[in-house]
């Protein structure tokens, strides 16, 4: 069966993709700075700020992106909150999670781990703003205008 797409999927798609790139970046630049701020315990700990970041943002996303999977099922405001909203409560747990382990770790540069973290959040962000400032998409999208059933056209329901 044919389902049809939704149009937040190519914008989340954009998205993710563009985070990616930037995460590339980020995490080489970082690595450099942090080298040169930390040693080798500032390196490891850019990088780190840098995954963190990226997974926790990228979540989101993709949850939403499987969710619209469900798009044109009966049953697909449900399944699309459950799915998001599941993966809202995964990123509360894993950062929990993960703030729990890596408070204890002594090689940990803690101010290079927060500016990384920090950076590649509001890096995120700046994407996230120019992808959805530079799709074009419709004002209201996603829905079909009623058809005259003599002429099997759409008419302006105004005329």
């Amino acid at each position: 069966m044919n389902r049809p797409t939704i149009s937040s999927t190519p914008v989340l798609r954009t998205a993710l993709t563009w985070a990616a790139i930037v995460t590339g970046v980020l995490a080489v630049v970082g690595a450099v700075a942090g080298f040169l701020a930390g040693g080798g315990a500032g390196l490891a700990s850019a990088l780190l700020g840098v995954v963190v970041a990226a997974v926790f943002l990228a979540i989101t996303a993709a949850s939403i992106l499987i969710a619209n999977r469900w798009f044109g099922d009966p049953l697909y405001v449900p399944i699309f909150f459950g799915v998001v909203l599941g993966g809202w409560l995964l990123k509360i747990v894993l950062f929990v999670v993960a703030m729990l382990l890596l408070r204890g770790v002594a090689w940990i540069d803690r101010p290079v781990f927060f500016v990384a973290l920090v950076v590649s959040v509001l890096a995120s962000l700046v994407v996230d703003v120019v992808v959805l400032a530079r799709m074009r998409l419709p004002h209201v999208s996603d829905t079909t205008l009623p058809t005259d059933p003599e002429e099997g056209e759409r008419r302006d329901p105004g005329v």
